[in-house]
């Protein structure tokens, strides 16, 4: 059976129980569970079609590095506990009709987001397809690149988790957490630094497809071009609800990148409090 009808088959089972599931428990993140984990088995699944073709293989093993991190990361901040829904998707029922908020939950957040994650593996079609290419010089740049940017979210995400464990402690002491949100380190030079390194380890994943063909452009770039509009609605949305909580959060707007790292404003100050 070809490896693309066999993720296809993975991928309507895994759609189907992650609406099943939301729609028994009223839990919402059943896909967000899912998301460093599917992702290992559609490129393994290549690999295997392909013969563990080097570059299939390689493109499998940084994969599987990424859901190794990505699964750590969610799993200690509570993500697969009961209740352990994004807090987002709490505030998204509030601004929508229940109804509205049910077929939302079907075609975006249980099929949408199903297949998008099917889409930013797809360049591992284009590999497949392309098997028996030696492994170059690119391939050794693309991997350099995947991992820098795998350790930038790493620290991005280390940074955010040392912060609201420091702020949960003064909230339980009684004393008021200054600042109400990180400002500090990576997020001293981009707002959402690990929506940055997540998008861009896609991009990098995309850029095996042309190693592989030495063509610039092939139809499983949609997956990462997919992936990053999906992250500017949710930067959108993330930082509406940041902006009603906390007044200062406009000044931070102003000085700090939103996305890509890059120097902040002139006039621009460090957070109260530095992340460890």
């Amino acid at each position: 059976m070809a490896p693309l009808v066999v993720c296809l088959i993975i991928c309507g089972t895994v759609t189907a129980a992650t609406w099943l599931a939301s729609v028994a428990t009223r839990e919402y993140s059943w896909v967000d569970r899912i998301w460093s984990i599917a992702p290992l088995v559609y490129v393994w699944v290549y690999a295997a079609a392909g013969g563990f073709d080097a570059r299939a293989v390689l493109m499998a093993v940084l994969v599987t590095a990424w859901g190794i991190r990505l699964t750590f990361n969610y799993a200690r901040k509570g993500g697969y506990r009961r209740g352990g829904e994004d807090y987002r998707w709490a505030v998204l029922r509030g601004r929508m009709s229940p109804t509205a908020f049910q077929l939302f939950n079907l075609f975006f957040i249980s099929i949408f987001q199903n297949v998008l994650i099917l889409l930013f593996c797809l360049p591992a079609q284009t590999v497949f397809e392309a098997a028996g290419t030696p492994l170059g010089v690119w391939d050794a740049v693309l991997a350099a690149l995947f991992v820098g940017f795998l350790v930038g979210e790493t620290v991005a995400d280390q940074q955010q988790w040392a912060f609201h464990r420091w702020k949960a402690a003064e909230v339980a002491a009684g004393r008021s957490a200054e600042p109400g949100f990180l400002q500090s380190g990576l997020f001293r030079v981009s707002r959402h630094p690990n929506f940055f390194f997540e998008q861009a380890q896609w991009w990098v994943f995309y850029g095996f497809a042309v190693a592989a063909t030495g063509v610039w452009l092939h139809w499983t770039i949609a997956g990462a071009v997919l992936l990053s509009l999906v992250f500017v609605g949710s930067t959108v949305f993330t930082e509406s609800i940041s902006r009603s909580k906390y007044t200062e959060y406009d000044d931070y707007r102003a000085r700090t990148s939103p996305v890509v790292p890059w120097f902040p404003r002139s006039g621009a100050r460090d957070g109260v409090r530095a992340a460890p």
